[in-house]
């Protein structure tokens, strides 16, 4: 039987951003737990794990294996830079009908959005005045953590959870002198160093310290260094990151399968996204570009290794690009040309065009990973959610060790299936070959 803590009281989901993938997931969660709509492409809320094996298997939803918390016991809370309420910024955003909004205008409007944390020279293309005033990176921290508390206290709330759904910051690159060591990272908040501490890692600190999974929706550095690892594990916290995986990359980590298991060969994979919404405005940026292309380069190549199949995947040239065009909004297009090539070499050449929303597969992605690392919080298992990778476009791995990605779709979901029965209390019994 399992062990993990039930899911009781309230549970408090704080979003870093309100554009339009956090009022698309708030909104959507509103109207489901009203019977107004379905959380379609939710695996917490659809997705069977068979349990047990031979005459002893059952198939079952992951709330009839570990107790996850009830979409009714969901409080909503966001930062963001614009003063918008979250009924407004559903409106503005244009993702979702006013009809499928309107139902829970009341509840929306509720939800005004807290001061972000924030620093224009990480999103240059962001202007909002609704920003902390701070003496340093220490103070900002310290006001994050006193809003946790403020929102936990006033909601009377058992667990809060913090998502990171804001935009692409400036890449940031891993510095060991700074993100090293926790106490590293803790003198350079304290020294205000702008350089190397990103407000997300703010966030991230403040989170962990309050005693709330944290998890990074965006390709930012955040939590992929060891200070914050230091910190998840003398909290006893989850953190899970990072960067959504919505578009391109869902198809890229799904498709990319079949060329390994067929044993074709790859010689080029060129994929662009043409994307209008605030997203696309802040990835207009090429410092901001730069986070988002470390994230999508580095799926293709834990699939397809040059060094296993050095006959089918040494030197192809992958190459990804983003376009900022402001008519498409939300409805991002990405085009992938991948070019092959079979038996004696011969060429052949795959095209697929995947016409998204974006939000609309970010939303139960966000559903997901705050109902499994709160899961995984009460669960006891803390530091990197390894699990969480089927949701995420760059999976955290304790690189300074060597550790490889999983980015493989079908071995995700084996690591996702073997963790939800092992918090349930059933043996993990696939494998990921």
């Amino acid at each position: 039987m399992s062990d993990v803590k039930k899911a009781e009281g309230k549970l408090g989901v704080m979003v870093v951003g309100l554009g339009a993938v956090s009022s698309t997931f708030i909104t959507g969660v509103l109207m489901a737990r009203k019977g107004l709509t379905k959380p379609v492409g939710s695996m917490t809320q659809y997705d069977k794990i068979r349990v047990g094996k031979g005459k002893d298997a059952k198939y079952l939803k992951y709330n009839e294996i570990v107790p996850i918390a009830d979409l009714n016991d969901i409080v909503f809370a966001a930062w963001d830079v614009y003063p918008q309420n979250a009924y407004e910024s559903a409106i503005n955003c244009e993702v979702l009908k006013e009809k499928d909004i309107n139902p829970v205008k009341d509840e929306l409007e509720k939800i005004k959005p807290l001061k972000a944390a924030f620093d224009k020279n990480y999103a240059k293309r962001l202007d909002g005045e609704n920003v902390k005033v701070v003496k340093d990176r220490w103070d900002m921290t310290n006001q994050i953590r006193e809003d946790i508390r403020k929102f936990k206290k006033d909601n009377n709330l058992d667990r809060v959870v913090v998502l990171w759904a804001a935009s692409t910051e400036v890449y940031v690159p891993v510095d060991e002198k700074v993100h090293g060591t926790l106490a590293a990272l803790e003198e350079a908040m304290k020294a205000d160093d702008k350089e190397h501490i990103a407000p997300s890692m703010c966030y991230a600190y403040a989170a962990l310290s309050e005693g709330a999974p944290f998890i990074m929706g965006a390709p930012n550095t955040t939590v992929d260094i060891p200070a914050m690892w230091e910190l998840a594990e003398k909290t006893k916290m989850p953190i899970a990151g990072k960067d959504f995986k919505t578009g391109q990359t869902l198809v890229k980590s799904g498709f990319a399968p079949i060329i390994g298991t067929r044993c074709l060969g790859l010689s080029g994979w060129f994929s662009t996204n043409i994307l209008g919404n605030r997203d696309g405005l802040v990835l207009d940026e090429p410092a901001n570009f730069r986070t988002k292309e470390v994230s999508k380069l580095s799926t293709l190549e834990s699939i397809l290794v040059p060094e296993e199949q050095p006959d089918l995947y040494t030197d192809y040239y992958h190459k990804v690009r983003i376009n900022y065009y402001p008519p498409r909004n939300d409805n991002k297009e990405g085009w992938d040309n991948i070019d092959i090539f079979g038996w004696m070499g011969y060429p052949m050449q795959i095209k697929i065009n995947f016409l998204c929303r974006d939000s609309i597969l970010a939303a139960p992605l966000c559903l997901d990973l705050v109902l499994l690392s709160d899961l995984a919080a009460r669960s006891g298992r803390y530091g990197i959610q390894r699990f969480l990778s089927f949701f995420l476009k760059s999976p955290m791995h304790d690189y300074t060790k060597g550790e490889v990605p999983v980015n493989h779709l079908f071995q995700q979901y084996v690591m996702l299936k073997n963790a939800i029965r092992e918090m349930g209390g059933y043996e993990a019994d696939e494998l990921i070959d």
